[in-house]
């Protein structure tokens, strides 16, 4: 959500920021929304002072027996009546108007971000790892032949459909280890409080993180109208929602090990196979509500958490800053990391760490109480994957693989799987 104050201060400054994001301006049909609105209030106002002043002098008239200025008088306190109400019917419609249109309009990125169209444009920032030399040629995550009898997508399309997976044996016990690492390095080393949060929440939560309205189609919604989360961070980010927190308690830091459920929509053809883009997916997810003098801090920090993971997994990655036609909705700034795939032999996004400013607190009326006392100020939020555990698991095992189909596994990994080291290729982890 935008700060209207902010766009009737510099209108041109926020279309040339809309602008960076290949958007049309729209600071002139906001600013008439926001005229129309504010003359409704102030006509309703001087309406309200006639209708006082008018009903004081009601009953002066009757008292000195002059009706006719007694009927005079109270047909103009009926008739402001009716006026002050058709005018804050007026003034309420347009501040629904105005809302909904700064509500869907993009949040404008910072100075830094670079210009672009597209993630053609996208800047790289720093590479780790080099990529593994194979005196064979690697496969796909799916074609490994110690995985391909556990990772069973014939099952999980009777079950559910496309885009779904049905994992068992070694690779499920895999996947859960990294779930159980990924947090426990969060915790323990980042200082970021665990959560066990819901998966199904209320329209409210789904806006004040930019969900709703715009991207409805793109999650799940039940028949008694929860919304199952498309990621933790709808419900780690609505913990503030409505909150004056204390300065001093900033920032706060969150993550959690949930299920994650997206609908993919306009994704049809793309990775198509395997189980790099799903339905339903598990993802460790950290979230940040910060003083906002810390909030580009705090991204640069985020975005080390979720690279220390790889790293401690031994993958190689490269991180990227996205341009301004390939950022989210909400993000102001957004790092992608981006693991090295043998199988595909390219980078792929397995984390995407973004700054909002207060973009979701103006959603969710998120503040801070200075630590000098004064007015309550709107906090900063940030979000990031750390990491999606589904995307790990496919770096793990096609980077791992050996030439008789065998899976090398994490020494970071290890302690979680009772000192087994490999995946061999009958499946077994040993």
């Amino acid at each position: 959500m935008h700060d209207i104050r902010a766009i009737r201060e510099n209108p041109a400054a926020f279309d040339a920021a809309l602008a960076r994001r290949g958007l049309e301006p729209y600071s002139e049909q906001i600013l008439a929304l926001d005229q129309a609105r504010r003359g409704a209030i102030a006509q309703a106002e001087a309406a309200k002072a006639a209708q006082n002043v008018a009903s004081k002098e009601v009953g002066a008239a009757k008292a000195r027996g002059d009706d006719a200025e007694f009927q005079r008088l109270r047909a103009l306190v009926a008739e402001k009546k009716a006026e002050i109400a058709s005018l804050e019917e007026d003034a309420r419609k347009g501040d629904v108007a105005l809302n909904t249109l700064l509500a869907e309009i993009d949040n404008l990125p910072l100075d830094d971000v670079p210009d672009g169209a597209d993630e053609a444009d996208n800047v790289e920032l720093r590479r780790w790892g080099q990529p593994r030399d194979y005196d064979f040629t690697p496969v796909e995550h799916f074609e490994i032949a110690a995985i391909a009898k556990d990772m069973d997508f014939s099952t999980a399309a009777k079950l559910s459909g496309s885009r779904f997976v049905v994992l068992r044996g070694a690779v499920a016990r895999v996947h859960r280890a990294l779930a159980q690492f990924m947090l426990d390095l969060h915790v323990e080393e980042h200082a970021l409080t665990e959560v066990n949060s819901p998966v199904l929440v209320r329209d409210e939560a789904m806006f004040g993180t930019n969900q709703l309205p715009k991207f409805a189609e793109d999650s799940y919604q039940t028949t008694n109208g929860w919304w199952l989360i498309p990621t933790s961070e709808v419900t780690m980010t609505n913990f503030a929602s409505g909150e004056i927190l204390d300065a001093a308690s900033l920032p706060l830091r969150f993550t959690a090990h949930t299920l994650c459920f997206r609908s993919e929509a306009g994704s049809a053809g793309k990775d198509t196979t395997g189980m790099l883009r799903q339905h339903q997916f598990e993802k460790v997810e950290m979230v940040s509500i910060t003083h906002p003098a810390d909030s580009r801090a705090e991204h640069e920090r985020m975005t080390r958490c979720a690279e220390t993971v790889l790293e401690r997994l031994g993958l190689p990655y490269r991180t990227v800053v996205l341009c301004t036609g390939d950022m989210g909705f909400g993000a102001q700034k957004t790092h992608d990391i981006e693991v090295w795939l043998p199988g595909q032999g390219r980078y792929r996004e397995i984390s995407s760490v973004s700054v909002c400013g207060d973009f979701q607190a103006r959603r969710m009326n998120a503040r801070f109480r200075p630590a000098d006392g004064g007015k309550p100020e709107f906090v900063h939020t940030l979000n990031g994957s750390g990491v999606a555990v589904g995307r790990c698991l496919i770096a793990v095992l096609e980077n791992g693989q050996s030439a008789d189909g065998s899976v090398d596994l994490p020494e970071a990994l290890h302690p979680y799987l009772l000192g087994r080291t490999r995946i061999s290729p009958d499946g077994m982890l040993s």
